[in-house]
């Protein structure tokens, strides 16, 4: 019996022997398993929420005039970019003119009666109330005047702002009555982004911050903009707050009313550490990496960030220059050997026969 405990012992002591050798590649046991690693990228990284907007006019009004009267003249095509000021409708102003001619004489006769009796008032030769007449002669023939010119300067119909103007709902010709729609006229670049955020990131939201939005229309593309405007308070039937931006848009290719995916940063984080996704090792609810440490497998716990395609932040963890195994994870453990090799590349694509 004694014998027999004592040949199970060697026997347990030889296996945890050849175990050992076994795991560190020593002499008769398996080489260092090759893996492929990457070493802990230092980049600058924004923090962002990710949510849906909605592009508006920077400026945006329906042309409508103030006096009625029958279209003279329309200065412009539809669809055309127009300058501040720039004429775009002329009505016929015959009758105003007509007006303003009548107004220009009677303002002129009013005048040289109100110096006669300026000069006859000082030599005591009329009374103090024909003089306060023809002043007051004077005072309403000048306001006709300005009545006239000013109804003129509304015959003709200007853009109030440098923009597009869209399709016209009137032709030469028609009779158009006061406030009687006639064409709208946005402004697009820039264009305005408008955007809910959720309370939760109230305190981290400011005016000044940068935000990126996709549009469906322009797969792939980019359009980068900043807040000008945050709501000063909380939508109660959402929980949100509504906050604007302004985008360049000099070709015009976003137009108001497109949905867009926005991302809004809040933060910039100058020295944050990125890894390939691939080398997270999940066990459980937790996240590991295998990193390299004196050409064996190091196991541990990291806490994981933001995520971009591919590449994953991590907050805790790891450090700076630490190499980490992104491929051959199933065939190691903890204190394992293994050759490190450099990531997979996409073979060259050979040159076409000359």
């Amino acid at each position: 019996m004694h014998s027999q405990r004592i040949a199970g012992a060697f026997a347990v002591l030889s296996l945890m022997t050849a175990t050992a050798t076994l795991a560190q590649g020593g002499p008769g046991g398996m080489p260092p398993t090759a893996v492929e690693t990457a070493s802990v990228e230092i980049t600058s990284l924004d923090q962002s929420v990710d949510v849906i907007g909605n592009l508006r006019a920077d400026e945006s009004v329906t042309l409508r005039p103030e006096i009625a009267g029958r279209i003279e003249k329309i200065l412009f095509t539809e669809g055309q970019q127009v300058r501040k000021g720039e004429p775009l409708f002329r009505l016929d102003a015959a009758l105003i003119r007509a007006d303003l001619n009548e107004a220009n004489a009677n303002l002129a006769l009013s005048q040289r009666s109100f110096d006669r009796a300026e000069d006859l008032i000082d030599r005591k030769l009329i009374a103090q109330s024909d003089y306060d007449s023809a002043r007051s002669k004077l005072s309403v023939d000048r306001a006709k005047q300005a009545s006239a010119r000013t109804r003129l300067d509304k015959s003709v119909i200007r853009s109030p702002f440098a923009g597009v103007v869209g399709l016209r709902q009137v032709s030469v010709g028609e009779y158009v009555s006061v406030g009687q729609a006639l064409v709208d006229v946005v402004s697009i670049d820039p264009i305005k982004l408008e955007f809910a955020v959720p309370e939760l990131y109230l305190s981290q939201v400011k005016v000044g911050q940068a935000v990126n939005l996709r549009a469906d229309a322009f797969p792939g593309e980019r359009f980068a903009g900043e807040v000008y405007a945050v709501a000063p308070q909380i939508d109660l039937a959402t929980r949100s707050l509504t906050v604007r931006a302004r985008v360049p848009n000099p070709d015009g290719k976003l137009r108001p009313g497109q949905f867009s995916s926005v991302s809004l940063v809040l933060d910039r984080v100058s020295d944050a550490m990125i890894i390939p996704e691939q080398a997270l090792w999940p066990l459980g609810d937790k996240q590991y990496v295998y990193r390299v440490v004196d050409g064996k497998a190091d196991q541990v716990e990291v806490r994981t960030g933001q995520r971009q395609p591919g590449k994953v932040q991590i907050v805790s963890g790891l450090n700076a220059g630490d190499t980490v195994i992104t491929a051959g994870q199933q065939k190691i453990g903890p204190g394992s050997p293994v050759n490190p090799l450099p990531p997979r590349t996409a073979p060259a694509t050979p040159a076409p026969a000359q």
